[in-house]
């Protein structure tokens, strides 16, 4: 049995104080949303708890979809630096980064360079490599695939994109670990389902990571941006393939529309005839941040394959 616990848009705060020089730049547009919508409802004691509560449930690896920080300022991304510290060990712990994370041009470098011991795939690791998407981290029966969505955007906007050279390398990947006979995870941070966001916050290139998973194979989706806890399924080869989405990581009970706080706790294991994989929800219920089991799924996922010997 392999516990994975999905987390996601950490939205780390307080803000730092922000110069004049970095304000001119799409950082006014983001710097006045937190002031006015996510100051008050996406808090670190929040944070602090629901952790907590993971740490508790002891899982064997966590998986964290983005937007760790608000504007990618060099004071948040060390900040977050730090705070993957206190998560876990980086071979415990594989992150992606969200739209935040590479809010304006140059900062997406930046970020992979602050938190390259948790992006990085095992061979990049053993070879002291710099970071690559995908990237591939092997624990267990459990294959790891970390995709980049993130990408620095125009004010108002929030889009991500996933592109031929990444898809092509994902493909090689998937393909890699099926035949190994793995349960393959691919983590990304905008939702590869249409409709799940809106226009100006949507995956650029759906369709190309859709055909790539159809033709190749994965058995779970794990994405954040929405802050939502939602399911959907995509296509596999001869399954349907579970995209699942958590609330973040951050947001306070009743600080507005979207659920409070809450992570994401999946039970993997192979079987006689294919693979189990139970998920339970857990997260705050009231004002007194107390957290509970919300739900409980089983997710019916991709047929075991014969590793090849």
């Amino acid at each position: 049995m392999f516990r994975l616990a999905h987390i996601s848009d950490i939205h780390l705060s307080p803000l730092p104080a922000l110069t004049l020089r970095e304000l001119i730049s799409k950082r006014i547009t983001g710097y006045i949303n937190w002031r006015s919508n996510r100051k008050g409802s996406m808090t670190g004691g929040t944070l602090d708890t629901l952790i907590a509560d993971l740490e508790a449930q002891k899982p064997d690896h966590i998986a964290v979809t983005g937007d760790l920080v608000n504007l990618a300022l060099d004071e948040e991304l060390e900040t977050a630096q730090r705070w993957l510290k206190t998560l876990g060990d980086p071979a415990n712990v594989s992150v992606v980064p969200g739209n935040h994370d590479a809010y304006v041009p140059g900062a997406l470098k930046k970020t992979r360079r602050y938190w390259a011991p948790w992006m990085r795939g095992d061979r990049e690791a053993a070879a002291d490599r710099p970071v690559e998407f995908p990237y591939l981290r092997i624990r267990g029966d459990v294959a790891l695939v970390g995709v980049s969505s993130a990408r620095a955007t125009a004010p108002f906007m929030a889009t991500g994109d996933i592109r031929e050279r990444q898809a092509g390398k994902l493909g090689e990947i998937l393909d890699e670990t099926g035949k190994l006979g793995l349960f393959r995870v691919i983590m990304i941070h905008h939702p590869p389902v249409r409709g799940a966001a809106p226009s100006h916050k949507r995956l650029l290139g759906i369709g190309l990571f859709q055909r790539t998973v159809r033709k190749h194979g994965a058995e779970l989706v794990l994405h954040g941006h929405t802050h939502l806890a939602t399911r959907h399924e995509i296509d596999g080869p001869d399954w349907r393939i579970p995209v699942v989405c958590v609330p973040s990581a951050s947001q306070s009970f009743g600080g507005n529309h979207r659920p409070p706080a809450a992570f994401n706790l999946f039970s993997i294991a192979k079987t006689n005839t294919g693979w189990s994989c139970h998920m339970v929800e857990r997260g705050i219920v009231d004002e007194q941040m107390t957290i509970r089991t919300i739900r409980e799924h089983d997710l019916t996922v991709g047929a075991v394959l014969n590793p090849v010997l």
